[in-house]
């Protein structure tokens, strides 16, 4: 295709007027319009405005510029269409060969806090997407750029060969789409979730009338969670920092289903511990539920720790640390059947050790932009939705991004925790957060004792945590234990309390608390509440 014409309308100016003048240095004509022509122009390059190209003036404060058939005619019309020239003709219309667009900034207006309805509205382009649809949709005969990112690899085949290939044009045809459909989502997301009062002052709404989940396709997946599934593995079009889809493979095995989905729950359980103010820790998951966690002086005494919890469920599990992998600790998961390891970053002593074991993923995921203090989830490397699917349907709720301090507490009981114990039980409350209902976790000394996890009664989950806790042959006197809902009868306490509880948090709510808490004084068990639940489905 021989580029004659290239129109430029960008909000955003970056890389533009290089690109402009290695495309006029080409012999190519350049149109533009407002403010892109203005900057072109100071720069010394030669270009038509498109009030000039179609004869009608800007109006409407700039809302009408270039809906105008001088424009879309020669975006739309087909080259290889006798008619269709043959009406450019008559009517004195050039064809546009390139479009390069990028759009009012809707979604970074609308982000800043104190936006208005005004202001959001003032924001949402026409003349833009309109001629991205026409070219996009002409993409045999246009090139529609719609992002700074596409300059270069169309420049260097405009350099090379005359003209930008087929399949260039294709593909830039799509990125155009996905870009009108994702700006549109985001109108549609953001008016949709205001209401306006009896003032019309709008209110907003934390779930809008409508949800356009929007999604980019990383990689296709050998299987899903069974070899019949078929998989694919997307992230969110905006992901919070931090969060596994931003992970580097740094070696291994192609990343299974069932892989990102443990992956994720480790490394969303280990990033809950700043390792600032809590230091290092080491989560190991196993079929989606955390069987050993600690804290350590370093990686490798936290991942020692973890792994006494429960050595047997570690075998082929997931490993995450929140610090950066050494040697020492390195070498201690280099001896055991890993599915993937998981750290902000690894020293070259680590990354030889596990080259050795060639099959075992190993990801860094960096932790820079992580503000573990951040009042927002998103920079706290969170997302704010979790969703569910269901049948023809979804679920979508805040997620449970609760945190908790020591003062938040609620001591319910005549004994109290010593500080350490108390240190104890914030530890396995974050655990329990992320152990699927219902859940019961003993810790002691900044580790996990003993995990029951996914029970239909709370006291089977206890048990199977005393269970868990003697087949690793630790000894849970002493103990402090997490529940993530409320107990509803004592029972369950006073399988806690045979086990060598000696501690307890817990939500309550239950309308036996007197009952469960009386039962606590009895076998002189210290009691905090929450006041907070963490049900995990």
């Amino acid at each position: 295709m021989s580029v004659l014409t290239a129109l430029l309308s960008v909000s955003d100016k970056t890389g533009i007027v290089d690109f402009a003048r290695a495309l006029q240095a080409l012999g190519i004509r350049l149109l533009s319009t407002g403010g892109t022509a203005r900057l072109l122009q100071d720069a010394g390059l030669s270009v038509t405005e498109v009030a000039e190209h179609t004869g009608f003036p800007e109006m409407l404060d700039g809302r009408v510029k270039t809906l105008h058939p001088a424009i879309h005619g020669g975006l739309l019309a087909r080259r290889n269409h006798p008619a269709h020239m043959a009406s450019l003709a008559e009517h004195g219309i050039a064809t546009i060969d390139l479009l390069v667009v990028n759009l009012y900034p809707f979604e970074a207006t609308v982000a800043k806090p104190g936006c208005t309805l005004e202001e959001a509205i003032e924001n949402i382009d026409i003349g833009g997407p309109a001629m991205v649809r026409s070219a996009a949709k002409n993409w045999q005969d246009v090139a529609v750029l719609t992002d700074a990112s596409q300059y270069a690899d169309v420049l260097a085949e405009l350099q090379r060969d005359g003209h930008v290939a087929k399949a260039t044009r294709f593909a830039l045809a799509v990125a155009a789409f996905n870009r009108i459909s994702n700006y549109d989502a985001a109108i549609s997301d953001h008016l949709s979730s205001l209401q306006l009062g009896d003032e019309g002052e709008p209110q907003r709404s934390e779930f809008p009338a409508q949800s356009n989940g929007r999604f980019v396709k990383l990689q296709d997946l050998r299987y899903g969670e069974n070899p019949h599934q078929a998989a694919a593995f997307y992230r969110d079009l905006y992901p919070a920092p931090g969060s596994l889809v931003t992970a580097t493979q740094l070696q291994g095995k192609e990343l299974s289903y069932n892989n990102i989905a443990d992956a994720d729950a480790a490394w969303e359980c280990v990033k809950s511990f700043d390792p600032d103010s809590d230091g290092p820790a080491c989560v190991i998951v196993k079929h989606a539920n955390p069987c050993g966690a600690a804290l350590g002086a370093d990686a490798a005494e936290a991942y020692a720790k973890a792994f006494k919890t429960d050595p047997t469920s570690a075998f082929g599990g997931i490993i995450a640390f929140n610090v950066p992998l050494d040697a020492a600790a390195a070498e201690q998961v280099a001896k055991q059947f890993v599915e993937v390891v998981i750290a902000p970053a690894y020293r070259d002593e680590a990354r030889a050790l596990l080259a050795a074991k060639a099959n075992t993923r190993v990801l860094q995921i960096s932790l820079d932009g992580v503000k573990h203090d951040a009042p927002d989830a998103w920079s706290r490397g969170l997302n704010a939705h979790d969703v569910k699917r269901v049948g023809s349907g979804l679920l979508i709720q805040s997620a449970d991004n609760h945190t908790i301090a020591a003062a938040d507490l609620r001591l319910a009981t005549q004994r109290a925790p010593t500080e350490a114990q108390t240190a104890d039980l914030l530890f396995a409350w974050k655990i329990a957060k992320f152990v699927k209902s219902n859940a019961i976790v003993f810790c002691g000394g900044g580790m996990t004792l003993g995990v029951g996890a996914g029970q239909m009664s709370r006291i089977d989950s206890a048990r199977i945590a005393g269970i868990k806790a003697a087949n690793a042959g630790l000894s849970l006197q002493g103990s402090v234990v997490a529940s993530d809902a409320f107990f509803p009868f004592r029972d369950g306490l006073d399988v806690l309390a045979d086990a060598g509880c000696a501690c307890v948090i817990q939500p309550g709510g239950s309308v036996r608390d007197d009952e469960v808490v009386k039962a606590a004084d009895e076998r002189g068990i210290a009691m905090l509440l929450t006041g907070v639940r963490h049900f995990r489905h």
